[in-house]
Formats: C-alpha cells, structure tokens, sequence
C-alpha cells in the first residue's frame, strides 16, 4: 500500500512537471486540420508532416544550420568556461584569499542581469567584427558558464582531502601537476556535471543568441521562433511544436547519456587509490 501510494504520487509529479513538454510533443504529431478540431491530448490520425516539413523545406528556414551553430557555440562555451574555471577553482579551494574574494565577486556578477550589458557587448564584438559569429556567441556563452563551472568546481576540490597535495608535494610536484594529475581525475564527476550544466545552459541561450546573430550563426534558440508562423498565416503550431522538440532533443539527450556518469562521490578516486 505505502509503495502504490508512494508510486501515485511520483506519477502525479511527474506528469505535473512535464505536462507542457507532453503537450508539445503531442500536437507536433497533430496535423493543422486535427489541431483546429481537436485541441486534446488524443490523437485520431498521429501524422510526421510537421516534422517532414521542418526538416525538408530548408528554402527559408535551415534548421540544421540553427542545430550546428548551437551545437559548436555550446561546445565552445562549455569547454573553454571549464578550461577558465578548474585553475581559478583550485587556487580559490587552496586559497583563502580566493574564497573570501574572488568567488563571491563571480558569482555576484552573475546575478546581475544580462541586459544590462548588451549595448556595451554589441559595441565591441561590432568593433571586433565578432557579430554573427559562432566564435563571438561561444565567448559570450563562455562567460555566461564561468559562474556556474566555478562554483561546481570549487565545492568538488574543497572535498578533496589536503593530505593529497601534501602528499603529491613531497613526492616533487608542483602545483600544476598536482591539479593536471591528482585533482583533476578526483573531481572528473564534477567535470562532467559542470559540463552538462554548462551545455544545457548554453544550448538554451536566447537573449546574446537574439542581439549578436543574424543569419550565419543563429542558433537553434532563435532560430525556432521563425518557424512559428513559417507560413505566413498565424502561428503554425503543429511546425512550431515539431521545432520545439527538436531543439529540445540533444540537451535532454545529453543529459540522459551522461546521468550515471554524474552519480558518485567526487572523492571515490582518493578513497579508493
């Protein structure tokens, strides 16, 4: 009894949380005619025209373009952010001249809303002549992930024990190497949690994606909403739900790929060797 009641109420939540994603997915196999008729989950005549359409008509709207424009932008905000963070993670884990000061301005920075620094950030990529570049959107994404990684990062290597680097100092390594060798497969876990954070973050990007891109680096973010009324009559919403999906699919993949990955103690390497 306690087990079904205790499997209600997971269900409940469940489809509570991920009723609109189960809305979506089920008008994106609606046809235009179905949707003006029967604005219910049930399906009478389940049909891929939607799909079909997005991913053939590509005359105006090229969402593989969008697909592999936020794929490297995100790759590119995602890595380089971590490659920025795990240095500076470490020095403010050993430090505390870091933990007092470095980290609560990063992350305070953070909080500040994004808008504010959009005339000053679309001024200087136009004097770079980094708009509508992959390159320019994943260094904007870099600094929109930094936060994030930093944190993560940090409360992994303060749960490395300190007789480690001790240890590793005695041996002869200096402090790169003791990151780069004995830190880094400890906290990997952490690595890749920042990098799945960091991705999701960055693939869902919309206001930098919006203001730096035009055309050749629009991401798939932005450019979902041209298909909203592709058509030219109204919002198309069984082409903008099969969009939304689409876009939705290699996060959630990502994310389901890589979960177990994510579970385990972050010190289980320096338990275990």
């Amino acid at each position: 009894m306690v087990n079904a009641l205790r499997w209600l109420v997971f269900a409940v939540a469940a489809l509570a949380m991920n009723f609109p994603v189960i809305v979506t997915l089920v008008t994106s196999f609606k046809s235009a005619r179905e949707l003006s008729t029967n604005a219910g989950l049930w399906i009478n005549q389940p049909t891929l025209e939607n799909y079909a359409r997005v991913l053939t008509q590509t005359d105006r709207f090229n969402i593989y373009s969008y697909l592999f424009n936020s794929v490297v932008a995100s790759l590119i905000g995602t890595c380089l952010a971590i490659l920025l963070a795990f240095p500076a993670a470490y020095a403010i884990a050993r430090s505390e001249a870091g933990r007092r000061m470095l980290l609560p301005i990063v992350i305070n920075l953070r909080a500040v809303p994004l808008i504010i620094f959009a005339i000053p950030l679309y001024m200087m990529y136009q004097w770079l002549g980094l708009l509508d570049t992959q390159l320019g959107l994943g260094l904007i994404l870099t600094i929109v992930n930094t936060p994030l990684a930093l944190v993560i990062l940090v409360n992994a290597i303060n749960d490395v024990p300190l007789e480690l680097d001790e240890a590793a100092r005695i041996d002869g390594a200096n402090s790169f190497q003791i990151m780069l060798r004995i830190i880094r497969p400890v906290v990997r876990p952490a690595v890749v949690t920042t990098f799945i954070f960091g991705f999701i973050t960055a693939w869902n990007e919309f206001l930098f994606g919006l203001m730096l891109t035009t055309s050749r680096a629009v991401p798939m973010t932005v450019g979902a909403s041209f298909f909203f009324a592709a058509s030219g009559g109204g919002v198309q919403w069984g082409t903008a739900s099969a969009v939304m999906i689409l876009g939705a699919l290699p996060p959630a993949l990502l994310g389901l790929l890589m979960y177990r990955q994510i579970s385990g103690s972050m010190t289980a390497g320096a338990v275990k060797g």
